[in-house]
């Protein structure tokens, strides 16, 4: 059985970056003797097999023809006598199309290893713009990519822009772009998820409530960088700085500003409401993309409360118990601390303030903490009932907060 290590695994070892799970591509075969030779089968689309000792997962070498819009309008075509250079060629990237023997050798038939180390991310083929999912996927690279030095081939990027034009990514489904959008939320560049997407004219497709942001301008006493759709950029990146791999965070972070996209013109750059401005906006982008309901919550605090935790020290003890109560935060404690780093996030997100404190985010967990240890049971048993008992523990509450506020932080 003639068998190659291919995609990721090469790459990354290529890279000299950790490696993931190990696929291979298995030449000359068919699913009866894959089957005979114990492999368990998986594959819906196409002939995808589980091995039968190490569960790595091996696929038969197959060809793609496009037969309809989409990223599913494929025929996909596997027999003993696709070669390995034919299934290398429907792969998305150069990079991810170099295959290795198990003697170790490659076999690079598209110069992915030269575009390893030019840093160059680049399609294979005129196949690309078939798929709509591979502008995504661009995009999800270099969120990952960019830190590494990457940029995308000009000649690739002209093809992500035939693809917005003709309207392909209209086909893409909500589930696949939310996975993307999660997958580069967790790397350490989100901003470059955004920017390969903008350039390549398929963010207003993606995400345009997030395109809009672009070019609309701010105070540049407080956002030195001016550009609100740059701004988003620096918060993501710090969110990830700042929560690596947290999802959850990286979605607020980006969304908290959705409202300065509606300020009337004749408003700027100054952007009063976009608070409450924002949240119509992020609730029909959540419900696009069918966004979890834990993401989707989180962003609705973090853009409705963001300044108002950047005011901590002037709201009144019972303003800020009324805060944690519309976070919830006394049922789900743990919002309060990814509030408090999305809330870090912006602050920090904006040029020349990457390194700058941000000691809201500790007095609110601080604050929190004490208000959280007052529990409903301890002031139950005095035999107070009903709304009584909710008066009297948002009173003790809001006490605790005032005490904690008198003590010094370290206390």
């Amino acid at each position: 059985m003639k068998t190659y290590l291919v995609g990721g695994a090469v790459r990354d070892r290529l890279l000299g970056q950790p490696a993931g799970d190990n696929d291979y591509v298995v030449i000359g075969e068919t699913p009866e003797t894959m089957l005979a030779a114990g492999f368990k089968p998986v594959g819906r689309d196409f002939p995808v097999f589980l091995h039968p000792r190490t569960g790595e997962e091996y696929a038969l070498a197959r060809t793609e023809r496009k037969s309809g819009r989409g990223y599913r309008g494929f025929v996909v075509h596997s027999d003993p006598s696709v070669t390995l250079e034919q299934d290398l060629q429907r792969r998305d990237f150069t990079i991810n199309a170099i295959a290795q023997a198990p003697d170790g050798t490659l076999v690079d038939p598209y110069g992915g290893a030269e575009d390893l180390r030019a840093r160059v991310l680049r399609h294979v083929g005129p196949a690309f713009v078939e798929d709509p999912l591979r502008a995504l996927r661009a995009a999800r690279f270099m969120a990952r990519l960019a830190a590494l030095g990457f940029a995308v081939a000009p000649e690739t990027l002209a093809l992500m822009r035939e693809m917005a034009d003709s309207g392909e990514l209209d086909a893409l489904v909500p589930e696949r772009v939310w996975q993307e959008l999660a997958r580069a939320l967790r790397s350490a560049r989100p901003s470059a998820f955004l920017r390969t997407l903008r350039e390549g004219g398929a963010l207003r497709a993606v995400l345009p409530e997030v395109d809009a942001l672009y070019g609309v301008p701010q105070r540049a006493e407080f956002h030195p960088e001016v550009d609100t759709g740059v701004h988003v950029e620096l918060v993501c990146d710090m969110a990830a700085r700042l929560a690596p791999g947290d999802d959850t965070v990286g979605f607020a972070a980006l969304t908290h500003d959705l409202g300065k996209a509606l300020t009337p013109v004749e408003e700027l750059p100054r952007h009063v409401q976009h608070e409450q401005r924002g949240l119509a906006p992020l609730r029909a982008l959540c419900e696009r993309l069918r966004v979890p309901a834990e993401h989707r919550d989180l962003a609705l605090l973090a853009c409705r409360e963001h300044l108002n935790v950047h005011r901590l020290p002037e709201l009144r003890d019972e303003t800020v118990h009324d805060l944690l109560a519309r976070c919830d935060a006394f049922r789900k404690p743990e919002r309060v601390a990814r509030l408090a780093l999305v809330c870090e996030a912006d602050k920090r997100g904006r040029a020349g303030l990457a390194e700058s404190d941000y000691p809201q985010g500790r007095e609110l967990r601080r604050l929190h903490a004490a208000a959280a240890a007052v529990r409903g049971a301890d002031l139950a048993a005095s035999g107070l009932t009903g709304p009584a008992l909710g008066e009297a523990l948002r009173k003790a509450r809001i006490a605790a907060i005032a005490q904690a506020r008198r003590a010094p932080p370290d206390a």
